[in-house]
This record gives structure tokens, sequence and C-alpha cells, in this order.
């Protein structure tokens, strides 16, 4: 019953924030109608766009100072949209003045909204699963924008935005529905228990999808424009190649490595800006860049979406640490629209600019495997840890035995290798064994080499991989 229960809730949370992001997509964070809407009126969009996607970052970096509880998420979102209703009512009318303001409020309270959600991901989905609540939202989500695309590049750009409206008030009433979890299991303990919990893990997504999502900014300014002159096609074909991939990535088995998939993703923006270079604009050229370019957006937000969902179990605050990764996202779109819009304002060639891209595509490519090796380990010692401090103390000892070292461990580095694995800081380890941090710094050098390691999570991640975790 309880199963049934959950499984339920956790339909209404992914349904509810599909249409929440489908009216996110679809208008106010670069959407189509938006722009329909700003060249029906002949403004200015960049000045629009821009001010919108501030706002919307501003929404996700800030909503975890004021959302700290279940309680509190839900009045958000029910609020937060609300308030995006209310602030989207004006672009019915020729009332400029008043869409700036509009923007605002609706790019704010939006971005409040989504970052809220992670309460819901958190208590409705189970830790293995969260890779497939962020594939479901954001296939329905694309799903749905596609239609409202449609119909306001094709038909009517008002009708498209009545359709993106109605896509918050369903999700509004779906979001009405979500129960709340029972107070006693709401403050189940989160908190890790590994030293600087997970601020370096988060500091790093944060990188690795800020660079990313430059590129994505690029898009929008640089490729987008040159095709715009095929509007039937670009209504509908835009997101399918990265439905595709997220199809593809949802449905991949658990054991399959991911992180391989991340180089066919990187070629393939490699291949997007290089034919965008040397392919002309016809449709078949179209056809090409975009499904390379949103198919490799696929197969990267869902990566750094799900590595983002797992660390919501050792978060205090989910609503902080889903809107702070987001941010980075956000972050990332606008430089890249930032760069894309100087570079094409200086009236380079075509071939220059994607030259430009490609120069930042390189740079990607030079620092993220990295990045991403370091994140995946760091969150694998975090679930290694959690899983090492509920065992018995000859489990832990056995568990230290059964990998060999290059030379053995003295007696004083068995015991900085203990609290390593207890989670202790240098500055811990040294205060319990009345030693200097410099001293234990010393000995965790040592420890690494005899391990043959290069830092301490992979130390951790050595020694504790075979362990069953959870």
């Amino acid at each position: 019953m309880n199963g049934l229960k959950s499984f339920n809730a956790r339909r209404l949370s992914v349904a509810g924030f599909s249409f929440l992001f489908a009216y996110i997509l679809s208008f106010q964070f670069e959407g189509q109608v938006l722009y329909s809407l700003l060249d029906l009126r002949g403004t200015d969009a960049d000045r629009y766009i821009l001010t919108a996607i501030i706002a919307h970052f501003a929404g996700l970096f800030t909503c975890g100072l004021f959302v700290k509880s279940q309680a509190a998420a839900k009045s958000m979102m029910l609020g937060g949209m609300g308030l995006c209703l209310a602030a989207t009512v004006p672009f019915f009318f020729p009332l400029p003045t008043l869409w700036m303001g509009g923007l605002i409020v609706s790019g704010y309270f939006s971005g409040c909204a989504v970052a809220a959600w992670g309460f819901f991901l958190r208590a409705f989905t189970p830790q293995n699963e969260r890779i497939k609540s962020c594939a479901d939202v954001l296939i329905y989500s694309n799903l749905l924008m596609i239609a409202v695309n449609v119909v306001a590049m094709n038909r009517s750009t008002f009708i498209g935005l009545g359709l993106s409206v109605l896509c918050l008030v369903i999700g509004m009433v779906f979001i009405w529905m979500l129960p709340l979890v029972q107070k006693n299991e709401q403050n189940k303990t989160f908190k890790n228990k590994t030293h600087g919990g997970i601020k370096n893990p988060l500091i790093l997504l944060c990188l690795f999808v800020f660079i990313i999502t430059i590129n994505s900014g690029l898009m929008y300014q640089v490729i987008n424009p040159a095709f715009e002159h095929l509007t039937g096609l670009v209504s509908w074909y835009w997101a399918v190649p990265y439905i595709v991939a997220l199809a593809i990535m949802r449905n991949l088995p658990m054991k399959a490595n991911r992180s391989r998939i991340l180089y066919i993703g990187m070629a393939m923006i490699m291949g997007a800006f290089i034919s965008f270079m040397l392919l002309g604009r016809n449709t078949s050229d179209y056809l090409t860049v975009d499904t390379l370019m949103l198919g490799a957006c696929g197969i990267f937000d869902l990566f750094w979406w799900s590595i983002l969902g797992e660390m919501l179990d050792y978060s205090d605050n989910p609503s902080q640490t889903f809107g702070i990764g987001l941010s980075a996202n956000v972050f990332g779109v606008l430089c890249g629209g930032v760069l894309g819009i100087a570079v094409t304002s200086m009236g380079l060639p075509g071939a220059e600019v994607a030259v430009i891209a490609l120069t930042v595509v390189c740079v990607t490519l030079a620092m993220l495997p990295s990045l991403n090796h370091q994140l995946v380990l760091l969150l694998k010692s975090h679930a290694y840890l959690a899983a090492y401090d509920n065992m018995s103390q000859s489990q832990q000892t056995d568990i230290v035995r059964q990998v060999k070292t290059l030379n053995p461990l003295t007696v004083r580095e068995q015991e900085v290798l203990q609290l390593i694995l207890s989670g202790k800081s240098n500055r811990e380890i040294a205060g319990a064994l009345f030693i200097s941090e410099n001293t234990v710094k010393t000995h965790a050098r040592s420890i690494f080499s005899k391990y043959d390691v290069s830092s301490r999570a992979e130390l951790i991640s050595t020694l504790l991989k075979n362990q069953t975790v959870g």
C-alpha cells in the first residue's frame, strides 16, 4: 500500500514538474512563444531574453535561502506558479512596458518553483530511480514544448501563449494534489558525515555544468538563427534528437558505463560545430547539425541531472542543492548567449564564429573528463562511507585487510587510515591522535603511495568499492 502511495506521489510529482517546465521552455526561458511575441511587436529581443534568464538564475540560486521544508517547497511551487500566471497575462495585450516586469517576476518565481521541486524528487523517487524521474520530466516537458511551438510558429502566437499558460495551470493542479511526507519521515537523517559534506562535489558539478552549457548559449545565439528560415521544420524537429537521446540514456541498464557515452556526446558537439562551419543552411544541413547538437545536449543534461539527484540524499536542503546545481546550467547558457551576441554583433563571417565556438568546445573537452572523474569518485566515496559507518569494527578491519598494499602500513598509518575512513578531516585526525596537521598530511601521502592512489576520494573508493552500499 505504501509502495502504491509512493508510486502515485512520484507520478504526480513528475507530472506537475513536467507541465511547469513545459511553460518555462516554451515561453519564459528562450521559448519560441516569447521570441514570436517580441518579433510581432518589433521589440529588442536580446534585452528581454537576457533579463528573463538573469531573473530565472536568481530564483534558482536564492530559493534555498527561504524554502527549508517540504511544506514550504509546496507553498513556493504553488505561489510561484500563480505569480508566473499573473505575470504572463500582460503578454496577451500590446503592453510592452509591462512585459519587462512580467519577465522579471515570472523568471524569478519560476526559478524558485523549479528549485523547490528538489524536495519532492528526493521524497518520492528512490535514489537508484532518480535518473528515470529526471529523464521523464525532461522528455515530457519537451514533448509538450514541441506541441506549443508548432502551434505558436505555424498557426497563432497567442494560441501558443494560451497553451503555455494552460501548462502552468495543469501543473499547479498536480502540485496541489501532492501529499506531504509525515514529519518523522521528513526529518530522517540525510546529513553526510563525510568531511566537507557535499560542498566540494557540488562545486565540481557546477563547474562541470557551467562549462558544458556555454555551448547551449552559443547554440541559441549562433546556430539557431542561421536556420530560422526553416520555420516549419524547426518548430517540431528541434528537440526531437534531445528527446531520443534522453530515452536511450533512460533505458540503459543500471550497470552500463555512462561515462563512456559522455565522450560520444563530446564528439557529437565537435561534429555539430564542424558541420555548422562546413555545411550550408538547407534542410539536410539543419538535420545534421541539430541532430548532433541536441543529441549531445540530451546526453549531458541527463548525466548531470542524475548526479545532482544523487546528491539530494546528502543535503539538509534539497531545494538549495537542486537550485544551485541548476543555476550553473542557466549561468552557462547566459554566458554563452552573451558571447554569441558579442561575436555576431561584430559581423564576423559564419565560419569564424563557428571556429570561436569550436575553441570553446575544445577547452571543454580538455577540462571535463578530469572534472567528471573526480566528481563521480567523490560521490562514490560519500555512498561508500555511509555504508562503512554502519559496519561493525571487525567488518571495517576486514575490509582494510582485503586490499593489498605495495608496502605494509605502520601502526600510526593504520590509525590515520581508520580515521580517514570515518570521514575525519586532517585537522580532526590531528586532534584525535595528538599530532600536528602537517604530520597527518605526511602519513596520508605515505598511505596514498602504498595503495597506489592519488587522492583521499580514490583511496576510499579503492578500499570500499566492493562492499554493499545502501
